[in-house]
């Protein structure tokens, strides 16, 4: 069953036409990786399904809700059910580890006690295998760390999807291997749905259930990881040779 439906969604800025038509489903419970060029408009598309950028033209529906339909305050409730692992993690640095993922439940004013907050943040940072981290600040983190504790901020509002923009990006492929076990354990064990948007192409391998290749502005490609690398299409050949390596 399908629960975002993404439907002829254009967005231009200025005069570079980013999305040029997309057309889209996402099924409930699959970790779907979004692949594409760079500046073909991945991260962007992840942005409409979560409200923060407004379509040129096009819906997004939500669980049965088109989202051009909703008020600020339905579209604020809303995005409780999303989790958005930023690319670079996007942690505050003047901040502590459990003070920048216990955010989500401090900015919505959530009515959970300073008691039950602690104990969320701790869970969550043992999820991603991170415990006892929370007195750190980002800049004792590596890079792979900061990645999981955006990881475990995204999921102290425990919500139903999760989106990663980029979550390996800058990491060495043990590190992003590692990233990669943790989306495929978040979603068996959570049973959350997952879009993923990658360069990666170690990550479609291992994480993705579908894939679908964004080019020129449409879905080019929706499919299998398989059939993605055994396609004799000549832009998802281009695509697939020059994203090769690490």
């Amino acid at each position: 069953m399908s629960v975002i439906q993404i439907r002829n969604l254009h967005k231009s800025f200025g005069e570079k036409r980013v999305l040029q038509g997309v057309d889209l489903e996402i099924e409930r419970g699959e970790t779907l990786v979004v692949v594409g060029k760079s500046g073909c408009g991945k991260s962007v598309m992840l942005k409409h399904i979560v409200r923060l950028l407004e379509p040129d033209e096009g819906t997004v529906t939500v669980e049965g809700k088109r989202l051009d339909k909703l008020s600020e305050k339905e579209i604020y409730e809303m995005r409780k059910d999303f989790g958005f692992l930023f690319q670079g993690a996007a942690l505050f640095d003047s901040m502590t580890v459990e003070e920048n993922v216990s955010l989500p439940l401090v900015e919505t004013m959530s009515g959970h006690t300073k008691a039950e907050i602690d104990r969320l943040v701790a869970e969550k940072l043992e999820v991603v295998d991170l415990p006892g981290v929370q007195k750190l600040k980002p800049s004792e983190l590596s890079g792979g760390m900061k990645k999981r504790v955006g990881l475990a901020r995204s999921l102290v509002t425990e919500p139903a999807y999760i989106l990663y923009d980029e979550p390996t990006t800058g990491l060495d492929p043990t590190m992003s291997d590692s990233i990669d076990d943790l989306i495929v354990a978040l979603s068996d064990r959570l049973n959350v749905t997952s879009i993923v948007v990658t360069h990666d192409l170690f990550s479609i391998t291992n994480v993705a259930d579908r894939v679908a290749m964004l080019h020129d502005g449409r879905i080019h490609y929706d499919g299998s990881a398989s059939g993605l690398f055994d396609s004799t299409d000549e832009t998802i050949h281009e695509f697939t040779n020059r994203a090769s390596t690490r």
